[in-house]
């Protein structure tokens, strides 16, 4: 991955609300992802699009029963 590309890492709403840890765990679970993100573990990873997204989020909601 280019350095001069600025990479945000977004996790799904609610995609973290069924972890099952600590709130230490989690943050560094978080930081484990950016930093491998940082490094370039994902450099041929394609952003999704906002219908993925939605998608992505119909599809967490059904599985928490929520739809």
């Amino acid at each position: 991955m280019t350095k001069d590309i600025e990479v945000k890492v977004v996790f799904a709403k609610g995609s973290m609300d069924d972890f099952d840890g600590t709130q230490e765990e989690l943050d560094a679970l978080v930081a484990e992802i950016k930093e491998m993100v940082a490094n370039g573990a994902f450099e041929d990873a394609t952003p999704i699009t906002e219908e993925e997204e939605q998608e992505l989020e119909l599809l967490i909601a059904k599985q928490k029963g929520l739809q």
